[in-house]
């Protein structure tokens, strides 16, 4: 199932996706639009923010079904995305499953985070920032805030695993590609010009 009007940047640690999504809010304020992330800013997500920080050790499957539980009342819940775009809103959410998928499995391996996402809606277009793995980490230093997943060797893992899950998905929804090398001006104007098509956007 395609969820209309559900736009996901997806990206390693460091590819620039929060940067955009504050630019493109900065675009949109007039329009109807809200914008998200996981993990949430529900308890679900403040959670698992500590345990990102290695404030909490918890086992992989744990993490990953944790994820699935934020993002299940991120959809469905009070408010949630479900609800806002069958209101006539355009949602965009700083990652979704495919984040779950990416980094999850260089851990528990695939099969637990494909069945906990199995049943959640796609969006209607995913923009991809690929980034090499050794500009984010400088990029990750440079901001003083590390987590427990952003290292070189696993950020490069979840690259490769990123590039297999978006050409497996590139029949079953629209993906941007984003070289999140590129000036942030020039990511900024790919997107816009893929998002001010928008019916929603337009009317």
């Amino acid at each position: 199932m395609i969820l209309q009007n559900f736009i996901v940047f997806e990206g390693i640690d460091g590819a620039g996706t929060s940067t955009q999504l504050k630019i493109l809010q900065d675009k949109l304020r007039d329009k109807p639009a809200y914008f998200t992330c996981e993990p949430t800013e529900l308890e679900t997500g403040r959670f698992l923010r500590k345990v990102l920080k290695g404030d909490i050790k918890l086992h992989p499957d744990t993490i990953a079904r944790l994820f699935a539980a934020d993002r299940c009342e991120h959809l469905f819940g009070n408010n949630g995305i479900l609800e806002l775009t069958k209101k006539g809103n355009l949602v965009v959410s700083d990652r979704y499953i495919f984040s779950n998928l990416a980094y999850q499995s260089n851990e528990c391996g695939k099969e637990l985070p494909r069945a906990l996402n199995a049943s959640f809606p796609l969006p209607q277009i995913v923009f991809y920032f690929d980034l090499d793995p050794s500009i984010s980490i400088n990029r990750i230093h440079n901001r003083g805030v590390t987590e427990i997943y952003e290292k070189k060797e696993f950020l490069q893992k979840t690259r490769e695993q990123y590039l297999s899950i978006m050409e497996e998905y590139k029949d079953k929804t629209q993906i941007v590609f984003i070289n999140a090398e590129d000036s942030i001006l020039n990511v900024s104007e790919k997107i816009w010009s893929i998002i001010s098509e928008l019916p929603i956007i337009k009317k």
